[in-house]
C-alpha cells in the first residue's frame, strides 16, 4: 500500500484530533512517511481548510482520519454524570453545566463530510470506531482515495476486509488516545500490538499495520518482522513543535508522569488512554455513576478543562498518551522520521 500510494517508507504518523495539525502533517509526509489529520472532531468546514492547509506545505501524501459516531442520549444519566463532577466543577471556582450535548456530527450518513472528502481527494480516508455505510465506501474508492479503519480484534478485522477496506490498522492495548472497538458493550480482549498483527496478518488478507507502544525505530522494525506492512505512531509525535500539544501537555510528557497511563472511559464516554490526572482520579472513584455516552461525555470534560485553564489549571485535560510515553523525544517531525528511519534500518 505505501508504494502504490509514493510513500517512501512504512510509517504513518497518527491522526491525532487536537494534536495533529496541518504542519505537522505535511512535515512527517515531506519527510517520506504518511502525515495524518484527526478531522472527527472538526467541522466541515474547518476539515476543508485542515486539508487544505496540508497539501499547500507538502509534497507528498496525506491521510485524513474520521471517526464515526452515534451517541445514545439518556437524560437521567447526563444528569447523574453532572452530579458527580460537581465538586472538582466547585475545585475550579465554576458550576457544573445543566446540560451537555453531542458536541462532534458523526460521519455516518453525513452527507456534506463525504462530499467534500470526494472533492478534496486525500490520498487517504481511515476510520475509527467501525466503518461506513457500503454507499460511502464506494464513493472514496470511486475518487481514488484508499481507505484504512481500525480494528482491535480479528471479528473487526474481518468485518473491515468484508467491507473493501484497503488496509487494517492493528490497535494493540498500549495505543495512546481513543481505542478503535466497534461496540463499547462487547468484551475488549484487550490485545498487545504484538499478539493483534500477527493473528491478523495470519488471517487477512490486507495490509496490517501495526499500531500500539510504538515509539522508535527498534519498535517499528519488530512490527516489520511480525509481518506488518507499515507501523503507526502518535505519541512519539506530540512532543514535535509541529503539534498543537499545549506547554502542560508537553511538561507532563517528558515528566515521570508519562509512565502512569491508563485506558479510561471517563473523558470522553469511550475508552481511551492518557496520562493520569485529577480528572481521571475523581471521574473513576468507587461509587460513580454510569458515564454519559460518547461525545457528550466529552462534552462536560471539556467545559471543566476550559474552567480549570483559566486558572492555570491543566489538571482537567485529556492529556492522550500511550504506555511507550517515556520514549518520547523532542524533536521536529522531520529529524523524528529521519532518526525512524536509521533506527529500523529502512535504508541501505
Amino acid at each position: 500500500m505505501f508504494q502504490d500510494l509514493g510513500i517512501r517508507y512504512p510509517i504513518v504518523q497518527a491522526p491525532m484530533a487536537g494534536v495533529s495539525t496541518p504542519a505537522l502533517a505535511a512535515a512527517a509526509s515531506n519527510a517520506g512517511a504518511l502525515g495524518s489529520l484527526g478531522i472527527g472532531a472538526s467541522t466541515v468546514p474547518q476539515a476543508r481548510k485542515m486539508i487544505q492547509d496540508t497539501r499547500a506545505h507538502r509534497q507528498a501524501n496525506q491521510r485524513e482520519r474520521l471517526l464515526p459516531r452515534t451517541a445514545v442520549r439518556d437524560a437521567a444519566r447526563e444528569a447523574a454524570w453532572l452530579r458527580h463532577l460537581a465538586p472538582v466543577f466547585a475545585e475550579v471556582g465554576s458550576p457544573p453545566p445543566t446540560e451537555i450535548d453531542e458536541i462532534y456530527r458523526t460521519f455516518l450518513g453525513d452527507d456534506e463530510a463525504l462530499q467534500m472528502l470526494i472533492e478534496e481527494r486525500p490520498a487517504v480516508v481511515s476510520f475509527h470506531f467501525g466503518m461506513p455505510s457500503a454507499d460511502a465506501l464506494a464513493a472514496l474508492r470511486k475518487a481514488g482515495i484508499k481507505t484504512m479503519a481500525s480494528a482491535t480484534n480479528l471479528r473487526e478485522a474481518a468485518a473491515l476486509e468484508e467491507a473493501g477496506i484497503d488496509a487494517v490498522v492493528a490497535q494493540g492495548i498500549e495505543a495512546g488516545g481513543h481505542r478503535g472497538v466497534f461496540d463499547t458493550d462487547a468484551i475488549d480482549e484487550r490485545l498487545s500490538m504484538s499478539v493483534l498483527v500477527r493473528l491478523l496478518v495470519r488471517q487477512s488478507k490486507l495490509p496490517v499495520i501495526a499500531a500500539g507502544g510504538i515509539m522508535d525505530g527498534f519498535g517499528i522494525r519488530a512490527a516489520l518482522d511480525l509481518g506488518a506492512a507499515g507501523a503507526q505512531l502518535g505519541t512519539a509525535f506530540v512532543l514535535c513543535p509541529e503539534s498543537s500539544a499545549d506547554a502542560s501537555y508537553r511538561a507532563n510528557l517528558k515528566s515521570a508522569r508519562a509512565a502512569v497511563t491508563r485506558l479510561t472511559t471517563t473523558l470522553s464516554g469511550r475508552p481511551a488512554r492518557g496520562i493520569v490526572n485529577r480528572f481521571i482520579e475523581h471521574a473513576e472513584a468507587a461509587g460513580r455513576p454510569d458515564i454519559a455516552a460518547y461525545p457528550v461525555a466529552y462534552d462536560a470534560a471539556k467545559q471543566l478543562n476550559a474552567a480549570a485553564a483559566k486558572l492555570g489549571n491543566s489538571e482537567f485535560a485529556a492529556q492522550w498518551a500511550g504506555q511507550g510515553a517515556p520514549l518520547a523525544r523532542e524533536m521536529p517531525a522531520a529529524d523524528l522520521v529521519a532518526t525512524l528511519v536509521a533506527e529500523a534500518k529502512l535504508e541501505g
